[in-house]
């Protein structure tokens, strides 16, 4: 339905859907751009009759709301939003306002960053708290996250009594591509841009997750200072590069309003070489007394606006269609499109997702269709514009075996990823490996993801059993290894040879088996030819197996090159029995939830102590809940054991319990 025939209700009602799905949950379902259309349009109905504004409306609040597991911060300096404009006409406007109000006003020009508004604080040149924007008026406490993005100076070149800035954290496009392969790597879902991946980041409680995706800052405004005083935005920004801060590039100071919005447009034509994000650009008053006497509205300024720029979307033919398999064995279909330029750079394919993406869509191969770049980095498929249809276009069938390997493909009930299932299969063997050498799997010290990748590059290994064939000579000459290096390497490989049968059923692969999985398969069937052998039903009578989790395994074992690598693995001497038995049985028929940070043990250690003495483990607290084990930063899962009356015991006592 199109918003021009909406109720004002029914347009609050879907602003504030949509709100909350950006905001508060970082998985917006619409674009920017559609967004402030339906803002616009809101705003306008209002405008014409204002008795309809109510407090609680979208144009009301500045922002989004506070999650939990943060301080909130309450801004001395209300972080405002700007007010936003879509035409030449309205930047115009702007500025006769302006120039009616204050004599001779310049303006600066700055790149309106599509990422996360944040403040900075030092005393005495250190940084001492950092905090979000959340409704301008009150943030969330986010220091330690903020410390991770290296470009946020931690001391300042200048000890300024004290200071207070405002930035905007970004995600690069080289961290959010690298962000999401790590997230197809992990079997997680892939951020829709990189706006909500920086989003998300910095609203880690673990801040060692924060440091590990690569956020980067811009420093835009001043919002308070002592022991100086500023006559100009440009001069301000000057004086925060000096302290050492890295800040939103200004080119020029512009006499009037239409060499501001000529440099407008010039940031829009070279939005695509930027290498992160913007959604417009900013233009602003230079002088911050012309500032004071211009003020503000209660939610934004009336010394800037944003112009925001729309989506560009062009037409092009889809010549053919390709399936790419990933590291995780998804196959994934490619539009291979007619050459076309886009958001600043040459566009010959596009993702489509999946195929019931393709079939919703309604694609064909010849179609023409509609292009644009989500986030401006990966291309899509917007639609087809079926209109110019010939008659010629042909159905796209997603194939039955791997395009890589020719092993078998699957598309399991319930999800739209269709899969290859050969465990030889080149295209996902550095992480096949990977997740074979892992602590929780085959545990095998000083094999991580830069020795693996130099091990495939000089072709010493093509499968998880060749592991077992190398030799110190192999090795010792590799880069950054040594002969010392190499044989504690073959030594911990020839270790791995008699971990128990629970460890090598999960470092398998074996789809829906997990490392509890594992341990439960192991336990019951005592050995992996016993598993191997074992049909669909008898695996699904293991505990929390179900018939879809014994389907993967029957299908796994079903394939040529999964058989050849147990064979491989039987010939280099690896264990193949259950040695492991559970130790009691003091939580027979108990079901514990594990919360927040236990001091000495990770979870996967916590919970395989339960589940040896007889326990479960579950991911919620429930009325079924017989215990909860609470470590530091315990949350709302511990909240809901107190409301419940669930008994709460901390490491200590699960360890006395378990007679450890």
């Amino acid at each position: 339905m199109s918003i021009e025939n909406l109720s004002i209700e029914e347009l609050r009602e879907l602003i504030n859907y949509h709100s909350q799905k950006y905001y508060t949950e970082d998985d917006p379902e619409i674009s920017d751009f559609e967004y402030d259309a339906m803002m616009r349009r809101l705003k306008e109905m209002e405008a014409a009759d204002p008795s309809l504004i109510t407090p609680d409306s979208p144009t009301q609040r500045v922002g989004g709301a506070i999650l939990e597991g943060f301080e909130e911060v309450t801004h001395e300096v209300q972080m405002q939003s700007l007010n936003d404009v879509f035409s030449r006409e309205e930047v115009l406007d702007f500025g006769e306002k302006t120039a009616k109000a204050v004599d001779d006003p310049e303006y600066v020009t700055e790149l309106k960053i599509d990422g996360l508004s944040v403040s900075l604080e030092y005393r005495d040149g250190v940084f001492v708290r950092g905090s979000t924007r959340g409704d301008g008026t009150v943030g969330e406490d986010v220091t330690e996250n903020l410390k991770t993005v290296r470009s946020i100076p931690l001391r300042l070149k200048e000890a300024v009594p004290f200071i207070e800035v405002r930035g905007e954290v970004f995600m690069p496009h080289k961290s959010f591509l690298r962000l999401n392969e790590l997230q197809e790597e992990r079997e997680q879902k892939p951020f829709k841009n990189p706006r909500n991946a920086a989003a998300g980041s910095l609203r880690q409680l673990d801040s060692r997750i924060a440091a590990e995706r690569g956020l980067d800052i811009y420093v835009f405004n001043v919002q308070q200072i002592e022991g100086r005083t500023l006559q100009t935005h440009s001069e301000a920004i000057a004086y925060l590069a000096e302290l050492g801060f890295k800040t939103i590039p200004i080119k020029n100071v512009y006499k009037t309003i239409d060499e501001a919005f000529a440099e407008v447009e010039r940031i829009g034509e070279s939005r695509g070489s930027l290498g992160f994000d913007i959604d417009g650009a900013v233009i602003k008053v230079n002088s911050l007394a012309q500032r004071d006497m211009l003020g503000s509205t209660a939610k934004c300024p009336r010394w800037a606006v944003a112009y925001k720029f729309p989506a560009e979307r062009k037409e092009s033919r889809l010549i053919n269609i390709t399936v790419q398999v990933g590291r995780t064995g998804v196959l994934t279909p490619n539009a291979v499109l007619e050459p076309v330029r886009l958001a600043g750079t040459t566009v010959s394919r596009a993702t489509l997702h999946n195929i019931d993406y393709i079939r919703e869509k309604d694609i064909k191969i010849g179609d023409i269709v509609l292009v644009q770049k989500a986030g401006d980095i990966i291309p899509e498929v917007l639609e087809v514009i079926k209109e110019k249809r010939t008659g010629e276009e042909r159905d796209f069938v997603m194939p039955d075996r791997c395009p890589v390997c020719g092993a078998e493909t699957v598309r399991e009930e319930g999800e739209a990823a269709v899969r290859c299932t050969g465990g030889e299969c080149p295209a996902q063997l550095a992480r096949n490996i990977i997740h074979y050498t892992g602590r929780d799997a085959m545990d095998i010290e000083g094999l991580g993801p830069a020795v693996i990748g130099r091990l495939l590059d000089e072709g010493l290994i093509a499968s998880v059993a060749d592991l077992y064939t190398l030799k110190i000579e192999d090795m010792e000459n590799l880069e950054k290894m040594g002969k010392k290096s190499a044989s504690n390497l073959v030594a911990a490989i020839e270790k791995s040879k008699n971990k128990d049968l629970a460890n090598l059923i999960f470092a398998l692969g074996i789809r829906h088996v997990g490392a509890r999985g594992g341990q439960r398969l192991a336990q019951h069937f005592g050995s992996l030819d016993a598993l191997i052998s074992a049909s669909a039903d008898e695996i699904a009578e293991v505990e929390d197996m179900g018939g879809i989790t014994a389907e993967s395994i029957v299908r796994f074992f079903a394939q040529e090159q999964n058989i050849d690598i147990v064979e491989k693995l039987r010939a280099a001497g690896v264990n193949f029995l259950c040695r492991e038995e559970k130790k009691s049985g003091v939580f027979d028929g108990m079901t514990f939830v594990l919360t927040g940070t236990l001091p000495n043990l990770r979870r996967n250690e916590a919970a395989k102590i339960i589940e040896d003495n007889g326990g479960k483990v579950s991911g919620s607290v429930s009325k079924k809940t017989s215990c909860v084990v609470a470590g530091e930063e315990a949350g709302s899962k511990l909240d809901k054991a107190n409301a419940l009356g669930i008994e709460v015991i901390d490491e200590a006592e699960l360890l006395r319990r378990a007679n450890i």
